[in-house]
């Protein structure tokens, strides 16, 4: 997987689309003497969304794209990557589908966390698909992103029991509590922590 190299944290980059919940969990994780990665870079294609503040709260660099012109945007991305020497990219809400071309350039570096057990209910309105289906169980699972949308490797995944009475909102802030947990895990496993 990734490879650190003496103790130096590798610089890391979280994208988001929203409240920024997992934002929040791993901007504490960074900050934890064990944690592989220091965040030096939030990426956003909405203006509005409420984890930007985290980042100006924790004095960490905030860019905002808008992705009319997704291949344009997708180089100004990378370029800005680049120069903060980001290895490592968190999808956290990131309401975008990253191209194939974009994703190549970090292959295998690149994390995603999705409020599902892949390979089950890829995409959107997850617990809504689970719920309607009478699941038993839900979860959550980071995985590496490839170009097939929620198809890369499956890094860590935490299982949910559904219980009687369950809402798509019930359900969705059971999964998120777990997530918070997960990712950091994940971030660990992929660096052989």
């Amino acid at each position: 997987m990734v490879k650190l190299t003496g103790y130096k944290k590798v610089k890391a980059a979280v994208f988001i689309s929203g409240t920024g919940s997992n934002l929040k969990s791993l901007i504490k994780f960074s900050k934890k003497k064990k944690s592989p990665i220091s965040i030096d870079l939030i990426i956003s294609n909405n203006p509005k969304a409420k984890g930007l503040r985290l980042g100006k709260i924790n004095k960490i660099k905030r860019k905002v794209y808008n992705f009319k012109k997704k291949y344009k945007t997708e180089n100004q991305i990378l370029s800005d990557l680049k120069e903060h020497k980001i290895k490592i990219i968190c999808l956290a809400g990131f309401m975008k589908v990253l191209s194939r071309n974009f994703i190549t350039k970090f292959r295998g570096k690149i994390l995603n966390i999705h409020p599902s057990l892949l390979p089950k209910y890829k995409g959107l309105n997850t617990h809504q698909r689970v719920l309607v289906n009478n699941e038993k169980y839900s979860g959550c699972t980071v995985h590496l992103v490839n170009s097939k949308l929620d198809s890369g490797k499956i890094v860590l995944q935490k299982k949910v029991k559904i219980s009687k009475n369950e809402t798509m909102n019930s359900l969705a802030e059971k999964v998120l509590i777990q997530e918070h947990k997960l990712y950091p895990k994940a971030i660990l496993k992929v660096f052989n922590l």
